[in-house]
């Protein structure tokens, strides 16, 4: 059996106990999903193979979606792809006219990730692994490296925005070639999407356009491509929080948001984007809502709609919709002996509790909170984490007094989301507005 590494162990127990879901490490502690995770292999298997795919992931409040799309997101990495990934909030939108999108992109491209790079901060290198391989290519061609460079971001032009981004690609070159790293660093920002005026885009790098909020999407495609040209597989996007649109009080806002994901729903379904996938995570309101949800917006409810045929415990995976369930019982006792065995590093020797605490654990938590404890159970698993750290710290200690003195709360977070809802049955002129970006703060 081999042994947890210390790096993974610590960013679980820290993560978990801070009430997050951990970057690292997330295959030591995954139960169940395995239909809904052999799914999202598919479809990282078609990205790689130049197609493109897009996946609602929903559940409720607590039922691990972000969990979900981190380790979808750590497969994708393992199966060569880039992956970026970023959570939807007021200032960060698919769709906006105040710089909310291209505040979106800036954060996807900030969490640009690779296998070697899984924390994000990754276009440099990906950049430096495309020079790479054009100086691999020209010398097994025998031409120059600057001509194989200028022939590789050629297939760009033919894209949206290509021309632009083809230049920057090239400066980025030229300052890599020239060790001119203000160029470098020049055409970084560009791609991150941190120029603001065409005019400042132009004294640096002598291209007219810059990442606006209109251009964001394209963007994303270009990148996607340009990934491939650096020998990757393909570019997944996740992201989390969706239901944040679902709050947008403006219904035109809303909309606008509605309709960009309509358009990347489009484009996956008739095929006509390349190596790039999207991962969205919201609630069940953000899509099944008719008045604010995707839902309301005809076109997507009508490609979304389920599966008639699912019913009495049946599955269709296929679709764009994945519904998560909540863990069971089951799911949740193989949770906490996970974690007990994360916590002892892979060695059953220094298990600080014997097998029968964890049932006697769930059986205090179901007096406490019921079915939440294992339908939302990030508190709950807070709380079995505190414990083996005072077993940890506390050899003497007896865990069946400690677990009958144990308080556990109720998770309450879940109720931000029904925000929109409870306002509109309190005042329903709270939920009307005119100003585009005017929204819930969480």
């Amino acid at each position: 059996m081999n042994p947890i590494r210390p790096r993974e162990r610590d960013a679980v127990l820290q993560s978990l106990r801070a009430g997050v879901v951990p970057r690292l490490g997330q295959h030591l502690i995954q139960v169940g999903r395995a239909k809904e995770i052999h799914a999202l292999l598919s479809d990282i298997d078609r990205i790689a193979q130049g197609g493109s795919t897009v996946r609602f992931v929903i559940g409720e409040y607590g039922a691990g979606k972000t969990f979900f799309l981190n380790l979808v997101r750590s497969i994708a990495l393992e199966k060569k792809l880039v992956a970026m990934h970023a959570d939807l909030n007021p200032d960060r939108r698919l769709h906006a006219s105040g710089g909310q999108a291209r505040s979106l992109y800036a954060e996807l491209t900030r969490n640009m990730a690779t296998r070697t790079k899984p924390e994000g901060g990754a276009l440099q290198g990906i950049l430096e692994k495309f020079i790479a391989q054009a100086r691999a290519q020209a010398d097994a061609e025998g031409a120059t490296t600057d001509a194989i460079v200028r022939r590789q971001t050629l297939q760009l032009t033919e894209m949206v925005n290509g021309y632009d981004f083809a230049e920057v690609v090239l400066a980025y070159w030229r300052g890599f070639e020239d060790g001119n790293e203000q160029l470098k660093a020049d055409a970084i920002r560009w791609l991150r999407g941190e120029f603001g005026t065409r005019t400042d885009a132009r004294a640096a790098l002598g291209v007219r356009t810059f990442v606006d909020d209109a251009s964001v999407y394209d963007q994303l495609k270009l990148l996607a491509r340009f990934v491939q040209l650096a020998g990757f597989s393909g570019l997944l996007i996740c992201l989390d929080e969706m239901v944040n649109l679902y709050k947008l009080a403006n219904t035109q806002a809303r909309n606008a948001n509605y309709e960009q994901i309509l358009r990347i729903l489009n484009d996956s379904l008739q095929g006509s984007a390349e190596g790039i996938g999207f991962i969205f995570g919201g609630t069940p309101d953000f899509l099944l809502d008719t008045r604010r949800g995707l839902y309301s917006y005809t076109a997507l409810q009508s490609r979304l709609a389920q599966n008639t045929f699912v019913r009495d415990g049946l599955h269709d995976f296929s679709g764009p919709v994945i519904r998560l369930a909540a863990l069971t019982p089951e799911d949740f006792y193989v949770l906490l002996d996970k974690l007990r065995f994360v916590y002892a590093s892979g060695d059953p020797e220094r298990f600080l509790l014997p097998d029968e605490a964890i049932p006697a654990f769930m059986q205090h938590c179901r007096q406490r909170l019921g079915e939440h404890y294992f339908r939302t159970p990030r508190t709950t698993i807070t709380a079995f984490l505190d414990l083996l750290a005072v077993m940890e710290q506390n050899p003497g200690a007896e865990w069946t007094s400690l677990i009958q003195k144990l308080e556990v709360q109720p998770d309450r977070g879940g109720d931000a989301d029904r925000l929109p809802e409870i306002l509109a049955s309190e005042a329903p002129g709270a939920v009307r507005g005119d100003d585009e970006l005017s929204s819930f703060q969480l």
